[in-house]
């Protein structure tokens, strides 16, 4: 909390004045949260350090406060290179308050800004989402900004397992208890149990994952809040800069922040999506393993969080919503360490059936939370290859010893995927009796639950569909379907599905029937 000794510069009755006079007399906006207050005036946002000392963030003095300063430039131009424009010093006496120019020399002992460009606040994910405006290319979009990132930044492996992971478990858990007047006492007790438990049983995959190149310099608090569209594409903004133990971590437990809040705001569909789209971007099945737990654990950062911003609100009506965000967080923290039992669901079918919509539509009804992952063989065809989605084949593409790989790929990552506790969709044509009853066989042998679907469609629609296709990894024409008809699938045993209903209906279907076989 704030020092009874320190004062918060920007609570200075001239700090506003001093703003709107660097913006041209611009009317200014004022944002707090529980370890800095942001302006926004004109074209720029200024952004000033609270003098707090929490466990996992201490701005207590000037020196640490710039120090966090310099490394949130450093670290937001990964990401956010346009955004982030530098430091100025705040130059302050007993009879003047004013803002030097960016680059300027920092006064010793004294306070500082990051001024940033600004941005049209309404293009904030979080706000795109309370509207009901986060649309699947803007969750696409930044499920391919948050793979890139991942790809590129500094591996750590020193840092960043589960010895730094049980610290954090044992900082939410003390500090949540502290919440009592808020949280049910029993409620707090569930999670600590629950979470000790499962923290114990994953400790050493989390070093494996240290160990395997998976820590690395993170953005520590990838948020819908701190996601925005510049120039109309996702841009990930504000890392977390004052605990790089914070943001030294795995690269699943990064994610896992974005999907939870995803989730607390009821989007589980968008979560769902992107997760898939980030999995065929950066390739970590086994990091799911760990995706459970690690949503947990950020739901329990976010439930204490909320609670350090409602303690720092002056309404009374911000401060409530905050407390019931952390209710809320809190019994998704529990919820997310419940037991689920994956299964592997094929989709099969001839090209133009609508395989890929209906695995779309399915994945996100499926547990556990937020859903199943999805493998297209037509884009693990093309990763193989090591060629884009949308980039065309010859037909050396689809010779039967790559379609061979294709499949023993796509067999294999279903059964490890089960095997660590998400279920699967496998989506391909499965037109080779050799390939159904292989997914089943491997199924049978991890002792997880298989069903198989095959959608079905006249020979005009599915050429009609195959012919109105635009950007999409398949590259079946008319020419392909009529091989297919053609072909002898031999037995199909698996349930029948008319292909001629619209995809939500037949992933309802698919839902209820999954429920009534053995």
């Amino acid at each position: 909390m704030i020092s009874p000794a320190q004062e918060f510069i920007a609570d200075d009755p001239r700090f506003v004045a001093m703003i709107s006079a660097c913006a041209g007399g611009a009317a200014v906006e004022r944002i707090d949260t529980h370890g800095a207050a942001v302006f926004l005036a004109g074209l720029f946002a200024y952004k000033v350090k609270r003098p707090v000392a929490f466990p996992y963030m201490d701005l207590s003095t000037p020196e640490k406060r710039r120090a966090a300063c310099e490394a949130e430039i450093r670290l937001n131009r990964r990401t956010a290179p346009d955004i982030y424009l530098g430091l100025a010093p705040i130059h302050h006496d007993p009879t003047s308050l004013t803002l030097g120019a960016v680059g300027d020399l920092i006064d010793a002992g004294g306070e500082c800004v990051v001024v940033m460009q600004r941005f049209d606040q309404d293009t904030l994910f979080d706000r795109l989402a309370e509207q009901r405006c986060l649309g699947d290319d803007h969750v696409l979009g930044l499920a391919e900004a948050i793979a890139t990132f991942h790809d590129t930044a500094e591996v750590i492996r020193d840092r960043g397992g589960a010895k730094e992971m049980r610290w954090v478990v044992g900082e939410n858990l003390s500090e949540l208890a502290e919440g009592t007047g808020v949280f049910d006492a029993g409620d707090l007790e569930r999670l600590a149990d629950l979470t000790r438990a499962r923290m114990d049983g994953l400790a050493a995959a989390m070093d494996a994952r240290m160990a395997g190149g998976f820590v690395r310099w993170c953005h520590g608090d990838l948020h819908l809040r701190n996601v925005c569209l510049v120039d109309g594409r996702p841009t990930i903004f504000d890392a977390l800069e004052f605990n790089e133990s914070l943001a030294i971590t795995d690269t699943m437990y990064d994610l896992a922040y974005v999907l939870m809040d995803l989730l607390h705001r009821g989007l589980r569909r968008q979560a769902c999506l992107l997760l898939n789209r980030y999995l065929e971007r950066f390739a970590d099945d086994q990091g799911l393993a760990l995706l459970s737990f690690f949503m947990s654990v950020r739901a329990a950062v976010r439930a204490k969080v909320s609670l350090s911003i409602a303690a720092v609100q002056t309404e009374p009506s911000t401060a409530a919503a905050c407390r019931a965000d952390a209710k809320d967080y809190l019994q998704r923290a529990i919820a997310f360490l419940a037991p689920a039992t994956p299964l592997i669901v094929a989709i099969g079918g001839l090209s133009g059936s609508g395989k890929s919509t209906v695995a779309r539509a399915l994945a996100s009804l499926l547990i556990p939370t937020p859903g199943a992952v999805v493998l297209r063989s037509d884009v693990i065809r093309k990763t193989l290859l090591g060629i884009g989605d949308l980039a065309p084949l010859g037909p050396d593409g689809y010779a039967p010893a790559v379609s061979q790989q294709v499949y023993d790929t796509l067999i294999g990552r279903s059964g490890s995927i089960a095997a660590s506790g998400f279920s699967v969709i496998a989506d391909a044509t499965f037109t080779k009796s050799e390939g159904r009853a292989a997914l089943a066989s491997a199924a049978a042998t991890l002792g997880i639950k298989f069903v198989g679907f095959w959608l079905e469609a006249d020979a005009a629609i599915l050429l009609s569909r195959v012919a109105a296709r635009r950007d999409d990894p398949s590259d079946a024409d008319a020419d392909v379907v009529r091989r297919q008809l053609a072909e002898d699938m031999g037995a199909i045993a698996w349930t029948r599905l008319d292909a001629t209903q619209p995809a939500a209906k037949i992933a309802e279907d698919i839902v209820a029937r999954i429920g009534k076989m053995p």
